[in-house]
């Protein structure tokens, strides 16, 4: 019951102001916007209450209506109150969009966009300082319309707003390059307009000129090696050493943006910040920012990942100075916000992706009991997060083989996932369980028992191709040196024409692991080679259509491994290779089994040379009539010319086939 008073009672207070604002009265009109201002400063929930009753559109009528006003006032007094009017209405709907979306977007939709910008060309400094800090709320949110660069009367209005002395002003100037600045043209005519000199200079500025400043250098630079290497020359020098100082300001959200601009210039130009020293510096200054309680601590771990992500130096350094440790320290403090669990179980995956010392570090931690608690996260990228990390942690071959992945605390929680409502959080999921299950112990029966195949082949039918994908990743792990049992459970639920139809998949990418997985499958023993015949060996002849027509080196390989396997197999087995291989596409001059050995790919090459080998073997009784079929069709004249193959690999089969053919007929060599 109270709580239902209190609601009517703000609706009540809400509606009254709302009529106040429609008042001809400017004076009640102008005490309604400063009311309605402080009703909703830093108030989540009061601004959703106005925005229900509709505060926006009528706040941006008298915005339009005031500056329709203002050229035509009579006297001194009123023009004083409707530039009041202006400011007031200016700071409400800044206040409506800072930090709130819907806010942003009820702005936008109420067409007050074009009236804030007008407010920019007043020579009243209070009414242009509003327009510019409601304009800078609003393009601090991905809804603001793009600015345009390419004009030149928009890239000159720029510098002017960047030019000018108040931090407001030259902070939205700022922000409109920190979010429409998106492309490596737009970052180059920046560049060319001296848009990064203004920029430096602001560096020296006001905390507002300087942390916005330091935020859109930031994506001038982003992925652009070639603005970076011009920026640091020997005539920057200075601005470079000024940003490293930065790193240690007082301000923590200087520090977090001033490491981020070094950590862009890096990944954009490795060549640049060697220095073991500045890399320690940043290393430490972001993870000591993660005790930042606000923003800045939930943003400092994103920022960690990408110091690090794919940079096994910078990890090994992350890990000397205890980064797992302390990144585990935050993990136990419980109740985090979504946003900062995220970041830190992402950059604990960055940490783990490459070096074991971080694996295990995070194992004898007991890391690992936290991620899978993570798994069920009421946030889908915190799951998502949560997924990633234990990919990477189960990258470890040692406990792989130990048999820790595979129990099933880690084991249901990631089936589950699989029935995700969040695609993202599905392919994370996929992404984890592609490793557990290379379980180098017997124990993948665990997997199947819990339901975990039905699942990913149900997901191998995915209309989403990246779901495809991940799931046949994870299949043809599964089915990796698996024991007969286990590959025959695996077949009866994907049967022979899925597999069929998935290696004829419209997707090259999941063509190659459905490949991949039959390769997979057919390897080992000879009883696995008939999987491959299953349904009148539909499998076979989309293999061997796909080889045909394929026009990817990562497809052909796997197809031709598909059938060197199948080639160890029965006499009848390496007859049906050998009818898929010496079949020639239509217009083609030349069979599949020709343009392998020819390829510049020597991976193709190799491949190719093993199915030779395995049809070709001494020890079956039908080799010497494939092998003068092989002959007619002019492979082993090709095999013979790759004697000196630059690849040792390629050389190495090629003089063991030689070895092989001239056991039947030297005739033939």
């Amino acid at each position: 019951m109270p709580t239902t008073t209190a609601s009517a009672v703000c609706t009540t207070v809400g509606n009254n102001i709302l009529l106040r604002l429609t008042s001809g009265e400017r004076d009640v009109k102008l005490k309604a916007l400063r009311e309605l201002k402080n009703q909703i400063i830093g108030n989540r929930t009061k601004k959703l209450s106005f925005l229900k009753l509709g505060a926006v559109p009528a706040v941006a009528g008298v915005l339009s209506d005031a500056v329709s006003a203002v050229d035509v006032a009579d006297n001194d007094e009123n023009d004083r109150i409707v530039k009041d009017i202006i400011v007031q209405s200016a700071a409400v709907l800044g206040s409506f969009a800072c930090g709130f979306e819907a806010g942003v977007r009820a702005v936008l939709d109420a067409g007050a966009f074009p009236n804030l910008s007008r407010l920019l060309s007043y020579t009243d400094e209070k009414v242009v300082d509003a327009g510019a800090r409601s304009l800078k709320m609003i393009y601090q949110s991905k809804m603001a319309p793009k600015y345009d660069f390419l004009q030149e009367e928009n890239m000159e209005f720029l510098l002017s707003l960047l030019n000018n002395e108040s931090e407001n002003v030259s902070g939205l100037g700022a922000s409109i390059i920190s979010h429409s600045c998106k492309t490596s043209l737009e970052q180059k005519l920046l560049f060319d307009a001296g848009v990064l000199k203004r920029l430096t200079s602001l560096l020296g500025g006001s905390l507002i000129q300087r942390d916005a400043s330091l935020e859109s250098i930031a994506t001038i630079f982003k992925n652009n090696p070639e603005v970076v290497s011009k920026f640091v020359g020997p005539d920057t020098g200075r601005t470079l050493s000024c940003i490293i100082e930065l790193v240690k300001d007082r301000f923590a959200r200087t520090r977090l943006l001033a490491s981020l601009c070094l950590i862009v210039i890096r990944n954009a130009s490795p060549c640049y910040l060697q220095d073991v020293g500045i890399k320690t510096k940043l290393i430490n200054n972001l993870l000591e920012l993660l005790d930042d309680p606000g923003q800045v601590g939930d943003e400092a771990s994103f920022a960690f990942s990408s110091l690090i992500a794919e940079k096994e130096d910078m990890q090994k350094l992350a890990f000397e100075v205890n980064g797992v440790d302390k990144l585990y320290n935050h993990l136990q403090k419980g109740s985090l916000h979504p946003r900062r669990f995220e970041g830190i179980l992402l950059a604990l995956a960055d940490m783990c992706s490459k070096l074991e010392c971080c694996r295990s570090r995070c194992l004898s931690l007991q890391v690992l009991n936290l991620v899978v608690n993570a798994l069920a996260h009421d946030s889908s990228d915190v799951r998502s997060a949560a997924c990633m990390c234990l990919r990477s942690v189960s990258r470890s071959i040692k406990n792989l083989s130990a048999g820790s992945f595979m129990n099933e605390t880690i084991v249901i929680p990631l089936v589950r996932l699989l029935d995700d409502t969040s695609t993202a959080v599905q392919v994370a999921a996929l992404g984890a369980i592609s490793n557990i299950v290379v379980d180098f112990t017997t124990r993948r029966s665990t997997f199947i028992r819990l339901g975990g195949v039905k699942l990913l082949v149900q997901l191998s039918k995915s209309m989403d191709a990246t779901i495809r994908l991940n799931a046949l990743c994870a299949l043809r792990n599964l089915i990796f040196l698996a024991e007969d049992k286990c590959k025959e459970e695996i077949f009866m639920e994907l049967t022979a024409s899925l597999l069929a139809s998935l290696i004829c998949d419209p997707e090259p990418s999941v063509q190659e692991q459905a490949l991949a997985l039959v390769r997979n499958l057919v390897d080992g023993r000879i009883n696995s080679v008939e999987y491959i015949f299953a349904e009148d060996g539909i499998i076979l002849d989309a293999v061997g259509r796909q080889l045909r027509i394929a026009s990817k080196a990562e497809i052909e390989i796997q197809g031709m491994y598909v059938l060197g396997n199948v080639a160890t197999g029965k006499e009848s087995h390496k007859e049906a290779v050998m009818d898929q291989l010496l079949l020639r596409a239509e217009n083609k001059a030349q069979s599949c089994i020709i343009k392998f050995l020819q390829s510049n790919d020597s991976r193709l090459r190799t491949a190719a040379v093993w199915a030779v080998l395995n049809l070709t073997c001494s020890s079956s009784p039908g080799s010497s009539g494939r092998l003068v079929k092989l002959h007619d069709a002019g492979v082993v004249s090709h095999v013979k010319n790759m004697v000196n193959d630059p690849c040792l690999d390629v050389k190495l089969r090629v003089r063991t086939a030689l070895g092989q053919f001239t056991s039947f007929d030297d005739s033939l060599v």
